[in-house]
């Protein structure tokens, strides 16, 4: 009887959590379709592509998602030098899930298409990216708990939030992109360590850091202690 009911709870338990990874899967596609239907539409009522450069923006903001996954499900198969290579590649793409927020900068009055249908794009595209973003990171925190504790981890958090702020401050100001660590490395060597080496020459690259950074922070631990008071 007791390997019955242990049995029985084991079933229930992939049960439950197949329902929750189908309706995760469910509500990612239904938030991507959703943008990506705006901005065909917008194209349609225009004849503009002015904002399918999005898509683009919105398959970059995805990777790092991509790449913890999976660490998270092969990470006891992956040699240790591999998971490292790994982290280190998602590291350089994640910022690009909160880069989108930046978008908000194309946001202006056009003759074409109200600015409101404009926001609610570039808002769906910034959502359906930050929420890539937290799973993303939300995988790296389960990862970290196991091996750091939960206090260390959370400083791990804070501390990669604030790097992902600098990274969007790198693409949207300097135009630096993921893939210039490999064409250009020395050139972005050369505008980091500037900003590090003369911090007061360079305001706007620690306010853009500071207050993203900070904003990041408060959204996603605003979301992990919501779920907690969930469960």
């Amino acid at each position: 009887m007791g390997i019955y009911f242990c049995f029985n709870l084991h079933t229930m338990n992939n049960i439950i959590t197949d329902t929750r990874k189908t309706g995760l899967l469910i509500l990612l596609i239904a938030l991507c379709s959703f943008s990506i239907s705006l901005s065909l539409l917008r194209v349609i009522a225009t004849g503009s592509p002015m904002f399918l450069f999005l898509n683009w923006n919105l398959f970059l903001a995805i990777i790092p998602w991509l790449f913890t996954r999976y660490l998270h499900d092969r990470k006891a198969t992956i040699h240790k030098r591999m998971y490292i290579a790994l982290l280190a590649t998602w590291l350089l793409f994640f910022p690009n899930s909160p880069y989108i927020l930046t978008d908000l900068f194309h946001l202006k009055k056009s003759t074409s298409m109200p600015i409101w249908y404009d926001l609610v794009l570039i808002l769906s595209y910034a959502w359906t990216a930050l929420v890539f973003g937290f799973m993303s990171l939300h995988d790296i925190e389960t990862m970290s708990e196991k091996r750091y504790g939960v206090k260390k981890t959370n400083i791990i958090l804070i501390t990669l939030l604030f790097m992902a702020s600098f990274g969007v401050y790198l693409g949207r100001f300097l135009r630096w992109n993921s893939w210039d660590i490999i064409a250009n490395p020395f050139g972005l060597a050369s505008d980091i360590s500037d900003r590090f080496i003369n911090p007061l020459d360079h305001p706007r690259t620690w306010g853009v850091t500071v207050l993203l950074g900070v904003f990041l922070n408060l959204a996603y631990f605003s979301m992990k202690y919501i779920r907690k008071q969930k469960n």
